[in-house]
Parts: structure tokens; sequence; C-alpha cells
């Protein structure tokens, strides 16, 4: 058998060695994206590495929110902030509701005033008048207030701006009103000037005059007290 050359042996062995090249680079991209995509998965788990040492002691782990958004790092921030709500009784709202509170309890339980009757006008006592005794019932300093019409007498002190001194119908007070409320005047002339003599019978006066002296009797009848009635001088006492 021939032994081969040294010259055939080393050219193979040559051209192994150029395969084992070729091949150990085609495949050492793949390698070294395969050990970056390992190390990649190591880093994002546990963090970077701390330039002291290794292992576990080693490692500085990330925070919680270093791999979140910026906006959402920044909300993050912003909450820490935030003081919690105070729990303190003496908010203002708590202020004003109890202020409430004590203003309803007060309503409520205060003493009411003791209820107070209306005052009793005084006993009226029917009288008899005479055009004399009939006149100082005029209004002046303080007195009440009397006008007859037909025969009856009229407290009319509830009307004393209208009856009393100074009002439109003062010629009326004290004295009897039957004409001039008849005939709508307000005149002297419309009274009685014998206040001693019969009383005026109202003869003359026409249909349409009785009707409005009628109207105002009905009037003071519904809004004043009927306190007498009015006769001649000459026929007090013979009733």
């Amino acid at each position: 058998m021939r032994k081969p050359s040294l010259g055939k042996s080393f050219a193979w062995k040559l051209k192994l060695s150029s395969i084992a090249t070729s091949t150990h680079r085609l495949y050492q991209p793949e390698a070294q994206a395969s050990r970056q995509s390992r190390d990649g998965l190591r880093r994002a788990a546990h963090g970077p590495r701390s330039r002291k040492g290794g292992g576990h002691h080693g490692v500085r782990l990330s925070s919680p929110t270093q791999n979140l958004p910026s906006w959402l790092r920044a909300c993050n921030n912003n909450s820490q902030h935030i003081r919690p709500p105070s729990t303190s009784l003496f908010t203002p709202l708590n202020v004003l509701l109890l202020g409430v509170l004590a203003y309803t309890t007060y309503a409520l339980l205060k003493p009411s005033r003791p209820a107070t009757l209306p005052r009793e006008e005084p006993a009226v006592v029917f009288k008899t008048f005479t055009p004399q005794t009939l006149l100082p019932f005029n209004g002046e300093d303080g007195a009440p207030v009397y006008l007859a019409v037909r025969g009856r007498v009229f407290d009319v002190t509830k009307g004393r701006n209208f009856y009393g001194p100074g009002g439109p119908y003062a010629n009326f007070a004290g004295r009897d009103a039957s004409r001039g409320l008849a005939k709508g005047s307000f005149d002297e002339d419309m009274l009685t000037k014998d206040l001693e003599g019969p009383l005026d019978t109202l003869s003359d006066l026409g249909p349409d005059e009785l009707e409005a002296l009628q109207g105002w009797e009905e009037r003071f009848l519904d809004k004043y007290m009927v306190v007498g009635k009015l006769v001649a001088a000459g026929d007090l006492g013979k009733e």
C-alpha cells in the first residue's frame, strides 16, 4: 500500500480548516444575537447590574415606575404630593351643619310666649241723648266721636280720621248728620241750629235724598256700633 504524500495531507487539512472557519463565521451572528437577546431579557427582569461586584448583592433593582411612559410617571409623582383629606371634625361644612342644628334645636325648645287674649271692648251702655248732650262727643281732647242718623247715635271713633277734628266730616261730630248726609253737603247750614228745639223731621227731602240717607244709615249699621238714640230736649223723660 502506498502512503499518502505529505503535500496532499497538508492540503486536505488546510481545506478542512477553511470549511470550519467559514461555518463558524456563518453561525456566529446568530449566536451573538441569541446571546444579546438573553442578556436583554435578564436586564429587563433584574435591572442593570451594579458596577461593584456581581450576583444578587450587586444587582440594583429598578423602580416600579421606571419602565412607565413619561406622562404616567409625571401623574404618579403629582399624586404623591396630594395631601390626604383632613379627618378633623372642625371643617367649614361641619361647623355650618352644627350651627344649623343648634339653631333648630333652640327654635324647637325655646319657651313660647303665653297666649294673650284680645282686649275686650268696654261694655256699651245704651243711652238717650239730646242735641245738647250729644255735642261734647266731637272728638276734641281725645273724646269719643258720636253722630246721629235718623234718631240713632253711632260711635264712629274708629273713623276718627274722617269724623274727628280735621277730618272731612268733622262738622257732623256730636251732631245730627241726617240732613247733610241726605243732601251730600257738609256745610253747617245742614245742622240743626236750635239745640233745645225739636229734631229735624226731614219731611222736605225727595226720594233720591231719602235713598241716599238710607244708604248711609246701612253703612253705619254695618261698620259702627249704635250707642244710643237721639230725642228732642222737650221729649226727654216722656218715655
